[in-house]
């Protein structure tokens, strides 16, 4: 057994988030936890919403809320919706918490004890209509890199670029629309990580199983321009974590907040400990995770993310961890992914495109999502959502080739042998062969997992209802019991241990069918299946079973053709 921490970028507290956000870091994240869960492994997968910084403020001042309500009620809401989608977090935080405030103060008095916090006095955004200083993301304007009219002051999410908010062409207050801004001066706190580039160049060339993906990004900072930059991490706030705390070495700093980007990431180690505090367990319970010198160096700890969070999870959280000099964990495998696109355009949470997740699931069930994303993952390349595909993939993969194969057989026995397991018969070459290829697809469908290859796991968890559904067909039981009804008990036997074996490998995918089919077959073993012959043996003569509703209902034309028109505009 291994212990693997998993942790999923944690998301803004700023609204629903949308299906392109599920699946760029949370479902595979929890596709992950939840395979290596079957295989046995202690896992502590961790998430949080992300609470402090500008995203909140407009946010609640947008709901006419104060922010520390608006972040308490949309937290309880984030947590329902990943309840809803089955996403297994060992625990689901909140970076506002006093753990993650007192853990982020630790790190930044680390890292001034060590030479690399700088106070500097620098020109900032002033607005005169709003009476307060513009914080980056409370600036908006016109990208000089790729013309993007909407881009936020610290970086363009449509591409990527890192900006200061004199970047931005014809720069506005995202507050009030403000155009007469101003240039005053102010003083804040800079992490120097560009004196640790040599040691973050070294650490990131030296991950040589990490996604091209990642690597590339991380390289690009350090290298692109000037290189690796220093970076303020304190911001002209009022909700966040504060500056000036007992033993903080500086002073003056009353009024400020650190940077969300600065606290967010130190959330994954202050969610953990939130872990052990909700049950009631010491600091060494939590520890054990996070520290090398307690336990920590036979972790493997890996992060699921978009390409955009790549920059800071791959230089400015390991730039806070190594320049802390203590024995924190750092990440072994950084999982990224590209962008999920909606029917012709981009999914947005600030522009309120696309699907949500909360709009998913009043549509249908979470596996029906869960398939589709994790099958369509845009794992080497942007990929696109469309309700054309959505609708044949349902139809075929679910429907017609998982679904169809339990409804055959449960009701095929029932109408043939009664609802319990059939005796008599025994296996011929034809079983035999269908054993022995499940064995191969099956190592390879572990294969995948273990990379954490998702579109190919996917596919090849596919081939392995396809094989079954192929035996069915040429074993042809229906036909069979007219004359030899102990070979056709055998055969449905066969079929019947198949659904268990289906429920068990496609858990991590669809974990309400693979329970269903599990609940219908009576069966609370969910061995995996190490050993596929006797894996197809677990259900013996006897053994009663219901026959389920239908599993997997198809997605009408009338439906989609509804749906596709429904949310063709933007969320209001």
């Amino acid at each position: 057994m291994a212990r693997h921490l998993i942790t999923s970028a944690i998301p803004y507290i700023n609204g629903i988030k949308h299906l392109g956000n599920l699946v760029g870091s949370q479902l595979p994240a929890d596709l992950y936890a939840r395979y290596l869960r079957a295989r046995g492994h202690e896992v502590m997968f961790i998430c949080a919403t992300d609470e402090h910084g500008t995203p909140a403020e407009l946010a609640a001042a947008k709901a006419g809320k104060p922010v520390a309500d608006y972040c308490a009620e949309m937290h309880a809401v984030q947590k329902t919706l990943a309840e809803g989608f089955r996403l297994s977090f060992d625990h689901f935080g909140r970076s506002s918490s006093a753990r993650n405030h007192a853990l982020t103060q630790h790190f930044a008095r680390r890292l001034a004890e060590h030479g690399l916090i700088a106070e500097v006095t620098e020109q900032q955004v002033y607005s005169p209509t709003d009476g307060r200083f513009l914080p980056d993301r409370y600036i908006v304007g016109t990208c000089p890199a790729c013309g993007y009219a909407n881009a936020r002051g610290d970086q363009c999410e449509n591409c990527t670029k890192q900006l200061e908010p004199r970047d931005l062409i014809n720069p506005r207050s995202a507050i009030s629309g403000a155009t007469d801004l101003e240039v005053r001066t102010t003083r804040h706190l800079y992490l120097r990580q560009s004196l640790l580039r040599d040691r973050l160049r070294a650490w990131i060339t030296s991950r040589t199983d990490w996604p091209v993906l990642s690597t590339s990004i991380a390289l690009k900072w350090l290298d692109d321009g000037e290189g690796l930059q220093d970076r303020g991490i304190t911001r002209d706030l009022t909700w966040g974590v504060p500056v000036q705390f007992p033993g903080a070495p500086w002073q003056g700093m009353e009024g400020k907040v650190f940077y969300v980007w600065f606290d967010a990431p130190i959330e994954y180690i202050a969610g953990t400990a939130e872990w052990a505090d909700a049950h009631g367990l010491p600091d060494a319970a939590w520890r054990r995770w996070w520290r090398t010198d307690e336990g920590a160096n036979d972790v493997r700890y890996t992060q699921f993310m978009g390409k955009d969070n790549v920059p800071f999870h791959t230089l400015s959280f390991p730039a806070t961890i190594l320049g802390s000099g203590e024995p924190w964990k750092l990440v072994d495998y950084i999982k990224s992914f590209n962008y999920l696109n909606y029917d012709g355009g981009q999914f947005s949470t600030s522009q309120g495109r696309g699907v949500f997740m909360d709009q998913a699931l009043a549509l249908l069930p979470a596996d029906y999502w869960r398939w589709w994303l994790l099958s369509h993952a845009p794992e080497t390349s942007d990929t696109e959502f469309t309700w054309e595909n959505f609708q044949v993939s349902v139809n075929k993969d679910l429907a017609d080739v998982l679904g169809n194969l339990v409804s055959r057989v449960t009701k095929f026995c029932r109408s043939k042998f009664g609802e319990a397991v059939p005796a008599g018969g025994e296996g011929g070459p034809r079983e035999a062969g269908l054993a022995a290829d499940l064995a191969a697809r099956i190592r390879a469908y572990e294969g995948h997992l273990e990379a954490i290859e998702v579109r190919k796991a996917a596919a090849e968890l596919r081939a392995i209802w396809v094989a079954g559904n192929e035996y069915l067909q040429a074993a042809a039981p229906w036909s069979v019991v007219k004359t030899d009804p102990d070979t056709a008990a055998a055969q449905t036997r066969l079929a019947l241990n198949l659904i268990r074996l289906y429920a068990v490998l496609s858990r991590p995918f669809i974990p309400d069918a693979a329970e269903t089919m599990m609940a219908a077959l009576g069966c609370t073993d969910w061995t995996w299946p190490d050993d596929v012959p006797a894996a197809l043996a677990i259900l013996s003569p006897g053994h009663a079973f219901a026959t389920p509703d239908v599993l997997f209902r198809k997605v009408t034309d009338e439906e989609r053709a509804d749906w596709q028109a429904r949310f063709s505009g933007t969320r209001t």
